[in-house]
């Protein structure tokens, strides 16, 4: 089995890219630093990538051997958000934010993993939701390399960092925001969502980049 472990920054000839094989994976297989997976064309490789690794449909991988291999984003299911005027997009994308989901920011609309919960949420804000089969590529994390999940332990650095910046542009410091940093301190907003429904929402396994059905509401972290 052909290990892959790097990923190529410059700029290749057409040519070398066209003739490569291609690694067809979602958003959160893309996320994973470490990965078997199968080549469109059948072949088994062994992902092996520096941590915090996100790829991006069109990135261009090299194997052990040297052989290259092109990345493409998977169709897969998402929610397409549309507004009628551009507040209402701006509210979505922030509680969006605010609960650390992967987010695609388009010149007029936002897309995500499809997720009942947040669907719920964005529909109450007064957008509009489609339900659709695409490739995802949300933007990649304000303060490093990635996506940063509460379980990664990279993201307590990120936490770290952000507030770092705040306190010195305000000129205070908040005390100890660890259980926030942990990312499942508080769960008000996905609680009230699944009541308002009149049952809870079980979405099982949670992958590193996966944020189905979790609340990450940190909009109390600097009263």
């Amino acid at each position: 089995m052909r290990t892959i472990d790097k990923r190529i920054e410059a700029k290749l000839a057409a040519p070398l890219i066209k003739r490569a094989p291609t690694l067809t994976l979602p958003f959160d297989d893309r996320c994973k630093s470490r990965l078997a997976a199968t080549l469109d064309n059948g072949e088994e490789v062994a992902l092996v990538l520096p941590r915090g690794t996100v790829l991006r449909d069109g990135d261009m991988l090299v194997a052990d051997d040297g052989a290259l291999v092109r990345v493409i984003a998977a169709a897969q299911d998402v929610l397409v958000v549309h507004a009628h005027d551009v507040p209402t997009l701006t509210r979505a994308a922030y509680h969006l934010g605010n609960r650390h989901t992967p987010v695609e920011v388009g010149a007029e609309h936002l897309k995500l993993e499809a997720d009942p919960v947040l669907e719920d949420m964005l529909k109450r804000l007064g957008a509009h939701v489609e339900h659709a089969t695409l490739p995802f590529q949300p933007e990649t994390g304000a303060y490093g390399g990635g996506h940063r999940h509460g379980h990664d332990e990279t993201f307590v650095e990120d936490y770290a960092l952000a507030q770092k910046v705040f306190d010195e542009h305000h000129g205070h410091a908040h005390g100890d925001h660890s259980q926030c940093a942990h990312g499942h301190a508080s769960h008000d907003a996905h609680d009230h969502a699944a009541h308002a429904h009149g049952q809870g929402h079980d979405h099982g396994d949670h992958s590193q980049c996966s944020h189905e059905g979790h609340d990450h509401d940190h909009g109390h972290a600097h009263r």
